[in-house]
């Protein structure tokens, strides 16, 4: 391996965003970019997992979980947003996700972006949320293909 590609002198410049839109995204998926603006946030109450130690007098450490029904023109969809993404999602913000993906929870897909990824602010979104079209009401069933 020459020293160039060992550093990653042989990498390509950053690739323009492309932006999805919400009923473009499809289970197991990632890497999206989208610009969505918030319909409603509800906090996740933190519960007591069954083997996890009891809270010491810290609460705080306790991870905050709200869900989220972001959307476009296209459609809606659940975000789970974890700690310091509950801030910045607000009802009738206007967010872009940047490298966020897909999760599979009781069938049904919600959208995460983890650290990995990033949620930036952004002016006030023209569009109307399509929430007729949810995309995690969609019960999705995971079957294993053999090649």
């Amino acid at each position: 391996m020459s020293t160039a590609a060992a550093q990653g002198g042989d990498r390509p410049a950053l690739r323009k965003p492309v932006f999805t839109k919400v009923d473009q995204l499809r289970p197991g998926t990632n890497g999206h970019t989208l610009t969505v603006k918030v319909v409603s946030a509800n906090p996740v109450p933190a519960r007591a997992r069954p083997g996890a130690a009891a809270p010491a007098h810290n609460s705080s450490r306790a991870p905050r979980i709200a869900e989220c029904l972001v959307g476009d023109e296209t459609g809606a969809i659940v975000f789970t947003a974890r700690n310091d993404q509950v801030d910045l999602l607000k009802p009738d913000a206007t967010v872009i996700l940047r490298n966020a993906k897909i999760d599979m929870f009781k069938g049904s897909m919600r959208l995460a972006v983890d650290k990995w990824g990033r949620i930036e602010a952004t002016e006030p979104a023209s569009f109307t949320v399509k929430e007729d079209n949810n995309l995690s009401l969609v019960e999705y069933e995971l079957v294993n293909v053999a090649e």
